[in-house]
C-alpha cells in the first residue's frame, strides 16, 4: 500500500485582543515551478445580532471542503447540533471538531478501498461570539480536540509559522489595540511570504469588533493591492530606520570622535590573552 502525504502549504493564524478578534490567512494550497492552486481559507458563518464564526484551515483540502459544506448544511437543516444550535463557543469547537475527525475516518475509509493510504489530517483555527458572552479563540487538531490561545501571547498559529511568530511575541498583547493587531498580522503574513515560497497571497483578513455581532471588515489582499504594498513599504522603511538608530559600538564612537578632532587614530579595546 503506497503513502500519500500532503504537506501543509499554507499560513494561518488568529489574535484575540480586548477589543476583538483577527484572522489572517494565505491563499496557497500547492507550490511548485509548475502546480500552485488558490484556494480561500477563511470562512465565515454569521447570525446577525446572535452569533458570529470564523475558521481558518489547514492541511488536506477535501477534509476542509467537507467539513465547511457540512457546518453550511447542517445549519440550514436546524440540525443538532449545529452552529445555530449551539450554546457556547466550546460547544461550538467540539462540534467542529467532532465534524472533522469523522470526515477524516470517511475520506480514508474510501482511499483505502483504492489500496492507496492519504493523509486527510485537517487543522483548524476557529473564533467567534455567541450573544451575551465573550469572544473566543481555538485551534482544533486533527484529532477534534483543542486549545485555547496562550495567557501570555494571545495568538493561534498553523502552517509555516516560524516566519511571522517574532513580530507577533513582540506586539501582541490582551491590551493591543484592535486595528494595530491588524496591521501587525499584515506584517506577520507579509514575513512568511518572503521567506517561504509555500505561503503566498491573496492574502484574507478579517477584523472583528467584540460584541457587534457582525460580519466585521473583512479584506481580500492581492499582491497588488494598494493598502498591502503601502504597508510592505511602510513596514520596511521603518525596519531599516530602527537599524540605523540602534546605538553604536564603542569603537565606532571612537572612530566618530577621532574624526571630529581630526586625528584619524582608532583606539581598539585589549584583548585577554
Amino acid at each position: 500500500m503506497s503513502l500519500r502525504v500532503a504537506k501543509i502549504m499554507t499560513y494561518c493564524f488568529g489574535i484575540k485582543v480586548d477589543r476583538g478578534l483577527i484572522l489572517c490567512s494565505d491563499s496557497r494550497t500547492n507550490a511548485g515551478v509548475d502546480n500552485v492552486c488558490i484556494y480561500s481559507k477563511m470562512h465565515t458563518f454569521l447570525w446577525p445580532g446572535d452569533r458570529m464564526f470564523a475558521t481558518l484551515s489547514a492541511g488536506n483540502l477535501a477534509t476542509t471542503q467537507a467539513v465547511v459544506k457540512r457546518l453550511n448544511s447542517d445549519a440550514s437543516a436546524n440540525v443538532v447540533p449545529s452552529l445555530l444550535s449551539v450554546g457556547s463557543m466550546q460547544d461550538a469547537a467540539d462540534y467542529v471538531g467532532t465534524l472533522s475527525s469523522a470526515t477524516q475516518r470517511e475520506q480514508a475509509s474510501r482511499d483505502a478501498a483504492n489500496g492507496t493510504k492519504t493523509n486527510f489530517g485537517a487543522t483548524f483555527i476557529f473564533g467567534g461570539q455567541i450573544a451575551g458572552m465573550p469572544p473566543e479563540l481555538y485551534m482544533i487538531y486533527p484529532q477534534g480536540n483543542y486549545i485555547h490561545e496562550p495567557p501570555k501571547h494571545p495568538y493561534l498559529q498553523t502552517g509555516e509559522t516560524k516566519y511571522g511568530k517574532p513580530i507577533l511575541d513582540r506586539v501582541i498583547r490582551h491590551d493591543t489595540a484592535l486595528e494595530q493587531a491588524a496591521r501587525c498580522a499584515l506584517v506577520s503574513m507579509d514575513s512568511s511570504i518572503r521567506a517561504n515560497l509555500t505561503v503566498g497571497a491573496p492574502v484574507e483578513l478579517l477584523v472583528y469588533e467584540r460584541d457587534s455581532l457582525s460580519a466585521g471588515h473583512r479584506l481580500y489582499l492581492t499582491e497588488d493591492d494598494p493598502f498591502a504594498r503601502e504597508v510592505k513599504k511602510r513596514w520596511n522603511e521603518g525596519l531599516l530606520l530602527a537599524l540605523q538608530n540602534l546605538p553604536l559600538f564603542a569603537w565606532e564612537q571612537s572612530d566618530s570622535q577621532d574624526a571630529a578632532h581630526g586625528t584619524g587614530q582608532v583606539f581598539p579595546f585589549p584583548v585577554n590573552k
